[in-house]
């Protein structure tokens, strides 16, 4: 249900290299969304957004 809610839709994540944000920039991007981030620089080093190769996954 939820992957068919998702797949294909552009969502635009504010704060996308934070720590939630970046969980939920994974679990969207998982289900098939397009995800589009807007944020600062990620605040730590390593922060989980580098972690992840989140990245290569977001429209930023």
């Amino acid at each position: 249900m939820l992957y068919s809610a998702y797949q294909g839709k552009n969502i635009l994540i504010t704060g996308h290299t934070g720590f939630k944000g970046s969980w939920l920039t994974l679990w969207l991007t998982e289900l098939g969304a397009n995800v589009i981030g807007y944020s600062l620089d990620p605040p730590t080093s390593p922060s989980l957004f580098e972690v992840l190769n989140l990245k290569e996954r977001v429209t930023h």
